[in-house]
């Protein structure tokens, strides 16, 4: 989903130079769709990455401590 986002990035940036070199607000529209899509799937992202609160400590693993 982070390749996802970065791509969005991509266009979006895109999408700005297209529109300051054309002066359309059509590509300026692109541009804030594109980049707000793009922002709502970081935050879906960074949610989905959140451990639940009575997890603070990652589990004992290979190099725990004993």
């Amino acid at each position: 989903m982070l390749v996802l986002t970065l791509v969005l990035a991509a266009i979006g940036f895109a999408l700005l130079v297209a529109a300051l070199t054309t002066g359309s607000v059509f590509w300026a529209w692109g541009c804030i769709v594109v980049c707000v899509i793009g922002a709502v799937l970081l935050l879906v992202s960074a949610l989905s990455m959140r451990r639940p609160d009575g997890e603070s400590t990652p589990p004992p693993g290979r190099h725990a401590k004993r």
